[in-house]
C-alpha cells in the first residue's frame, strides 16, 4: 500500500481545493490496488518549511502537487524542500501550470506530469508505482496524460533509464475549468462518472471556507487568452450536481462557487439548476460565471425570483472593442449583454461582477477608457479590471511574438506591453484600478462617489485615475486612506466640503462595523445624548457612540450593525425624526 498526500496550494486561506479532493475519491474508486490518502490544503501565505512539515508528517512515498499560477512561484523551492526532508520521495504534479509547462518542471526536480484530468490517470500511475517500485516499466506510457521524467526520450526511474514513447495524444482536461478540453468522445464519456469529492473527510476539513462545485467541463468558447475551450461542454448528471449541491448547502459554508466556466451555456439545464438553487432553504450564496448575452426571458424572470443574495453572477465581458474580440476568438453580443445586465440588476436581489481584460490586441488606452466607462454606467456591482495574463498553452501566448506582445517570464505572466499599450499606457490603468479596488469594488465610499460623479462631470475613468494618483494604496489603513481620499475629492471642481463630509460619514457608518469615525469627520454637536438614547430605542439595544451622527445638513442618523444588506454588504441607515 503506498502513501499518497494530495497537497493544495490555494491562494487565500478563506479558499478551498476541489481538484485534490477529485483525485483522492478517483484514487479511492479507480485504483486497483489500495493506496493511503491524505489531502493536505496550505495557502501561499504559509512558510515553506510550514508545508513541507504539513506534508512530511504523513511519511508519504508520494506527493502529489495541484499546480496553478498563483502557487507556482514556490514550486521549485518546494520540491528542494520535500526532496531534502524525503530524499526516496516521488513527486507528481497536475493542474493548468504544469499540464501545459511539463518538460519545465520535469527538470526541476518533478518525477512524473499528469496532463489534464487525472481521476483515472493518477490512479494506474499509483498501481503502477506500486507494482515496480523504482523499475523501469514498460506500462507507464500507457497510461495516458502521465508524463515521466525525460532526456532524450528516455524514462528515468532512479538511476534506470529505459526507452519509452511519449504518447500523449489522448491527454484530458484538468479537473477544475483550467484545463483544455478535447472534443467528446466514448472515452471522454467515462471520465465524467461522478465522483463524490465531497466525502466526511472534505466536510470536516472544510470548516466554513468557500466550497467549489463543477456541473460541467469544458466551454463552447474559444477564447485565445484562456485555456478551457477547444472542446465541447461535458456535463455531470442532473441528479449528482443536485445532490452535491443540496449536500454543500448544509456544509456550513456560506458561499458555493461554481467553476463552469459559462454556466448558462445550456440554457434549459441553467434553468432547472438555478430553479432547484433558488427552492432550497439555506442561507448559502451560489457563485456562477455566466455569458451575460446567453440569458433568455425565462431565466431572467426566474432569477428576479431568488431570495436577495443567493445568486451572484460574473459576467465575463472583457472588452466593448470588437477589434480586440476578434482578435481573442471572443464572441459576444454586446448590445444583448448590456440589456441583460440592466435587467438582471433591476429588481436588486441578485450581485453582479463584471470583468473586462485590459492589454488585448488591437485595443488601445483610449479604446479600452472607452470601454470602461460603457462597462460602468451599467452599475453592476463589482467591475473588475484585470490585466491580460499570457498564460502557457493559451493562443496569444503563441502568438506573442508575432503581435508583438511582450509579457514577464514569471507567473501570472502579465502584460508589459504591446504595439497597441505601452508600458506607461499600464502604469495609467494600474492606478486606476488600484483605486476602482478600494472604494467601489469593495462596496465604498459609494455614495461618495456618485456625489462626485453628479457634480464634477467627471467620467468614471478619469474620476478613478484622479484618484489613484493622489491616493495610491499599498496596504494604507482605511481611516488613512479616507482622508487620503477626501483630500482628493475636495479638490475637484463644484464640491460642497459640507456635502462631501456628510456623503463620507453615511458611507463610512454603511461599510464598516465597530470602526470609530476618522478624526477629520467626526463633529460635536447639541443633543447628542439625547439623540444616542433615541437611535438606541428604536433599535432595542445598546449602540457605539460613534454609530450615531448628526450631518451639516441638520439630520441626524444612525446604523443598525445588524442588519446587513445580503446583495450589497452594507449596513443599514435609519434617519431620526429629532420631533
Amino acid at each position: 500500500m503506498s502513501k499518497l498526500v494530495l497537497l493544495a496550494i490555494n491562494a487565500k486561506y478563506v479558499h478551498s481545493s476541489l481538484s485534490v479532493w477529485v483525485l483522492a475519491g478517483g484514487v479511492s474508486r479507480n485504483s486497483f490496488l489500495s493506496h493511503n490518502v491524505c489531502v493536505v490544503e496550505t495557502t501561499i501565505n504559509q512558510e515553506i518549511n510550514e508545508i513541507v512539515s504539513l506534508v512530511a508528517v504523513h511519511k508519504p512515498e508520494v506527493v502529489g502537487i495541484s499546480t496553478y499560477i498563483w502557487n507556482a512561484h514556490k514550486l521549485q523551492d518546494l520540491m528542494m524542500s520535500l526532496r531534502a526532508t524525503l530524499p526516496k520521495l516521488v513527486i507528481v504534479l497536475g493542474g493548468p501550470e504544469a499540464s501545459h509547462n511539463s518538460d519545465y518542471w520535469l527538470k526541476r526536480g518533478a518525477d512524473h506530469v499528469i496532463i489534464g484530468e487525472g481521476e483515472y490517470s493518477l490512479p494506474a500511475l499509483l498501481d503502477e508505482l506500486e507494482t515496480c517500485g523504482c523499475a523501469p516499466s514498460p506500462r507507464l506510457h500507457q497510461i495516458n496524460s502521465v508524463l515521466p521524467p525525460l532526456e532524450s526520450s528516455s524514462v528515468f526511474c532512479g538511476d534506470i533509464a529505459a526507452a519509452m514513447p511519449r504518447d500523449t495524444s489522448l491527454a484530458q482536461p484538468l479537473c477544475e475549468a483550467e484545463g483544455k478540453e478535447r472534443d467528446t468522445t466514448e472515452e471522454d464519456a467515462k471520465s465524467l462518472d461522478p465522483i463524490d469529492p465531497y466525502s466526511e473527510d472534505f466536510l470536516h476539513a472544510l470548516k466554513g471556507r468557500i466550497a467549489y462545485l463543477e456541473t460541467s467541463r469544458g466551454c463552447p468558447f474559444r477564447c485565445a487568452f484562456c485555456l478551457s475551450g477547444e472542446s465541447s461542454v461535458r456535463f455531470f448528471p442532473l441528479q449528482v450536481v443536485k445532490s452535491q449541491i443540496d449536500k454543500l448547502s448544509r456544509s456550513g459554508t456560506k458561499t458555493i462557487k461554481l467553476v463552469d466556466r459559462t454556466f448558462n451555456c445550456d440554457r434549459d439545464r441553467a434553468y432547472e439548476l438555478f430553479a432547484y438553487i433558488i427552492s432550497l432553504d439555506t442561507d448559502c450564496c451560489f457563485h456562477f460565471e455566466v455569458a451575460a448575452d446567453l440569458f433568455d426571458v425565462d431565466t431572467l424572470s426566474l432569477l428576479s425570483s431568488a431570495a436577495p443574495g443567493r445568486i451572484q453572477l460574473e459576467a465575463g465581458l472583457q472588452s466593448f472593442h470588437e477589434p480586440a474580440l476578434t482578435a481573442s476568438s471572443r464572441k459576444t453580443n454586446i448590445r444583448k449583454a448590456e440589456e441583460n445586465i440592466r435587467e438582471l440588476l433591476k429588481h436588486g436581489n441578485i450581485h453582479l461582477h463584471l470583468d473586462l481584460i485590459a492589454g488585448l490586441p488591437y485595443e488601445t488606452l483610449p479604446d479600452f477608457i472607452n470601454g470602461f466607462n460603457r462597462a460602468f454606467a451599467l452599475r453592476a456591482h463589482t467591475l473588475q479590471l484585470g490585466f491580460l495574463k499570457l498564460l502557457h498553452g493559451s493562443v496569444l501566448r503563441k502568438q506573442a511574438n508575432e503581435l508583438g506582445i511582450c509579457y514577464s517570464a514569471d507567473p501570472p505572466y502579465e502584460i508589459t506591453g504591446s504595439p497597441w499599450m505601452n508600458s506607461k499606457d499600464l502604469q495609467v490603468l494600474k492606478k486606476a484600478e488600484n483605486a476602482l479596488q478600494r472604494t467601489y469594488n469593495k462596496g465604498r465610499f459609494l455614495s461618495t462617489l456618485e456625489y462626485v460623479f453628479s457634480v464634477s462631470k467627471l467620467s468614471p475613468f478619469e474620476l478613478f485615475h484622479h484618484i489613484g494618483e493622489a491616493a495610491p494604496n499599498h496596504g494604507t489603513a482605511l481611516n488613512t486612506y479616507a482622508k487620503q481620499l477626501y483630500d482628493c475629492l475636495v479638490s475637484f471642481p463644484n464640491i460642497d466640503n459640507d456635502i462631501l463630509k456628510d456623503a463620507m460619514t453615511c458611507d463610512w457608518l454603511a461599510m464598516v462595523k465597530g470602526k470609530n469615525l476618522p478624526q477629520f469627520l467626526k463633529k460635536d454637536y447639541k443633543h447628542r445624548k439625547q439623540m444616542h438614547r433615541l437611535a438606541e430605542s428604536k433599535l432595542g439595544r445598546t449602540m457605539h457612540r460613534d454609530e450615531c451622527v448628526l450631518l451639516s445638513s441638520g439630520k441626524a442618523l444612525y446604523v443598525d450593525s445588524a442588519d446587513r444588506d445580503p446583495v450589497t454588504s452594507l449596513y443599514r441607515l435609519h434617519y431620526i425624526d429629532k420631533r
